[in-house]
């Protein structure tokens, strides 16, 4: 029995280590992600600040459209760097579950084998307590039957006296 408990606690190990590596793969895309959002914004805000028409000057139509539709393209990559940071962020949640789960069965396991291994324990000392108890028992009649084998019988007293 202990044997294939240690075989499901091995197991349960390698699933809690899978999803802390996973875990740890996750986080980093998300820091990954939250780094290219940033980037992105700062270069949005930059390119935001050489707008052609900016203090007042004067720049042609085509210039200023080219301008308004790089923002928008700008605009919705930002938008998408989002979605894809927020389905991250979701996706270490859930593997932040995960590993909790797998954790808890791992503790779980474990406190299963020490419980049994204090029952097996607890069970070797009754047993060794037995044979002990059993030698003890057979010693004393030992001495007993030598004692009533050499003529001599148990007094009132419980003081072996002579025939």
């Amino acid at each position: 029995m202990t044997a294939a408990l240690t075989t499901l606690l091995e197991h349960a190990e390698h699933q809690r280590d899978n999803a802390q590596a996973a875990l740890l793969q996750a986080e980093a895309a998300v820091r990954r992600l939250q780094a290219q959002a940033e980037q992105l914004r700062n270069y949005r805000d930059d390119y935001r600040g050489r707008h052609p028409a900016l203090g007042g000057r004067s720049a042609g139509i085509e210039a200023l459209r080219l301008h308004q539709d790089f923002m928008q393209r700008l605009d919705q990559a930002l938008h998408q760097q989002a979605a894809q940071l927020q389905a991250s962020e979701t996706r270490c949640t859930t593997l932040r579950a995960q590993l909790v789960a797998h954790e808890t069965r791992v503790a779980s396991v474990r406190k299963l084998l020490e419980r049994r291994g204090q029952q097996a324990q607890v069970h070797a000392d009754r047993l060794e307590q037995r044979r002990s108890d059993d030698a003890a028992q057979n010693q004393l009649r030992r001495r007993d039957d030598g004692a009533h084998g050499s003529g001599w019988r148990l007094g009132a007293e419980g003081v072996p006296v002579a025939h």
